[in-house]
């Protein structure tokens, strides 16, 4: 049997984050550098450091823009408190906060305003953690597994509600709120589930070609939580999994052993880094290449009205 490569479909850039990217590129242009970005505008180096050449600065917090300039905020969202801090700055604001972050972030604000207490299912630490947390820190508390949720301290006649970072496993996710469920009968949840399509759509695609690929190699970075996550799943799907940012990251021991490798990339990875690892592939002998195509994604999200033409 030869070598083969299975290339999953959909993967790298959703909406959001081309979103994202095009509001960073469209300020370069139209307003030359430099333009500042609060925290990276996605989890990728590679689009990081193609930004920074063109001529933006990335920072960690709003302080470090100087009055009056021009900022971008990330595709993570942020928390109310940031953005009473750029109005102090008098800084430009331009936020490039994926909608479906947008849409928990009003599902936050609406359940706390209703008295209820909210268990938000994430990582700690993350960024979009952090900013949905913002919007009402003392009605919420994180959870990150079913562990989390039984050592919970509640009053017993509070109602809860959950929420989710939107770039998490689905399958874990389901879990965690299962077991919010067993322990709330009365669980009030979003209408529509909150982790974002196109996490879902690339981790079903993994999935789909973990029935024939034994290794999987992730492009992604190592901060950026939907690739984690397509690694964890494709490993819980049976296969070995890898995250490379890269080509240039691919270890040929990986391969040993291995007939049909699998291919994909997390959301903020740019497609031309997943043709570069099929590249190395085929020097390696993997030259048999085909795209396992799950479903077409045509969603789209408009510029911030500032930006549209």
């Amino acid at each position: 049997m030869s070598k083969r490569v299975l290339i999953a479909a959909p993967r790298s850039f959703c909406a959001g984050v081309v979103r994202a990217i095009d509001i960073v590129e469209k300020l370069l242009e139209e307003h030359g550098p430099p333009v500042y970005v609060r925290h990276q505008i996605v989890h990728n180096v590679h689009v990081v450091r193609d930004l920074e050449e063109r001529g933006a600065i990335f920072v960690e917090t709003e302080e470090e823009v100087p009055e009056g300039a021009l900022v971008v905020l990330s595709a993570h969202g942020v928390a109310p408190q940031v953005y009473r801090n750029c109005e102090e700055r008098d800084l430009q604001v331009i936020d490039a906060t994926c909608p479906l972050v947008s849409k928990v972030h009003a599902e936050a604000r609406r359940y706390a305003g209703r008295g209820l207490k909210i268990a938000l299912v994430g990582h700690e630490g993350h960024e979009e953690v952090v900013g949905t947390m913002g919007e009402a820190p003392d009605a919420m508390v994180l959870v990150e597994t079913t562990d989390d949720v039984e050592k919970l301290e509640l009053e017993d006649d509070q109602q809860v509600a959950y929420l989710t970072q939107t770039t998490l496993s689905v399958d874990d996710t389901g879990d965690v709120v299962d077991a919010l469920r067993d322990r709330f009968p009365d669980l009030v949840g979003p209408p529509s589930a909150d982790i974002c399509y196109a996490t879902q759509n690339r981790q079903d695609a993994v999935k789909q070609i973990c029935s024939d690929a034994s290794v999987v190699l992730v492009v992604g970075s190592v901060n950026s939580s939907n690739a984690n996550r397509l690694v964890e799943v494709a490993c819980d799907a049976g296969a070995q999994a890898h995250l490379l940012d890269d080509a240039s990251q691919l270890d040929p021991a990986w391969l040993e052993g291995h007939e049909v490798v699998g291919l994909t990339a997390g959301a903020s990875s740019p497609d031309s880094l997943v043709n570069g690892v099929a590249d190395r592939l085929a020097e390696l002998g993997y030259g048999d290449r085909e795209e396992v195509e799950l479903t077409r994604e045509d969603v789209y999200f408009r510029l911030p009205k500032e930006l549209r033409n």
